[in-house]
């Protein structure tokens, strides 16, 4: 079921962003070219754009809501913050001992590195 509701929820974002950016702007601003054509022309044109931009945008709205009501159910009322105080606390050693020689930054002496000829198998 959540899938197909998140089917559903991507599609009709999808012809929500293309119903707006078909809409004419009224402004100005980045539509300055406005061209038309098209079957629908002036006013009806963008009453019908904005009858369906308004039903897209109330199921986006929907959809968005049926989703997070099934996310919660999900959830079964645990909390993150609960499930970090249940956890029993790890015991880290007391002095962290460096690999090498006596715990210090120096690298290993030349006598305790690989020889560096290869051997024959």
């Amino acid at each position: 079921m959540e899938n197909v509701v998140l089917t559903v929820h991507l599609l009709l974002a999808l012809a929500l962003i293309g119903v707006v950016l078909l809409q004419r702007s009224e402004g100005g601003g980045l539509g300055m070219g406005g061209g038309g054509g098209g079957a629908m022309t002036g006013r009806a044109a963008a009453t019908a754009l904005g009858k369906v931009t308004w039903i897209l945008a109330i199921a986006f709205i929907i959809t968005s809501l049926t989703l997070t009501v099934l996310a919660a159910q999900k959830a079964g009322g645990s909390s993150v913050l609960d499930r970090i105080t249940d956890a029993p606390l790890r015991e880290e050693p007391a002095d962290p001992v460096l690999p090498g020689t006596g715990g210090d930054l120096l690298p290993p002496a030349a006598d305790d590195t690989a020889p560096l000829t290869p051997t024959a198998d």
